[in-house]
């Protein structure tokens, strides 16, 4: 296996294995919000999760699920950068990539606003967020990485 596919597998198995982490920490949020929200609720959140969280109420996991959103979002347009640079040799595309990560964001953001008026446009905004979240970016870039170069 040459160097490139190396740096390839180790990007995306460093992604999917972020995204892992992101997903036990969401569950197990959303879980906790869930519980504290609703009065007599119990918490299906994971024991070592309680304990990390313990003394935050509703509105204190709520930014800390949106700071953790940007941290994942970011740290997936890291591995886009850097995955595009290790596909195609350069850094040309690193603009395009920063530049669809924040209008991607920004749409989201717009769909979250107006979603109190527009029906349907909340899960428009959090499938935005996820596509951030998870590696998709990287497998469209792998892909893209295949097609015939002009």
């Amino acid at each position: 296996m040459n160097r490139r596919s190396l740096l390839t597998l180790a990007i995306i198995a460093a992604a999917i294995a972020l995204s892992t982490f992101r997903d036990y920490l969401f569950v197990n949020l959303n879980y906790q919000i869930d519980a504290l929200g609703h009065p007599g609720a119990v918490s299906y959140a994971h024991s070592r999760f309680r304990a990390w969280v313990q003394g935050m109420d509703v509105p204190d996991l709520s930014r800390l699920k949106w700071l953790l959103a940007l941290a994942f979002a970011s740290s997936n347009l890291v591995f886009a950068i850097a995955l595009a640079r290790v596909r195609f040799g350069e850094h040309r595309y690193r603009t395009a990539i920063i530049v669809a990560f924040v209008l991607i964001g920004a749409i989201a953001l717009l769909s979250h606003a107006l979603s109190a008026s527009v029906a349907g446009l909340s899960m428009v905004s959090i499938k935005l967020l996820h596509a951030l979240q998870y590696p998709v970016v990287l497998l469209l870039i792998w892909a893209a990485s295949w097609l015939p170069r002009r």
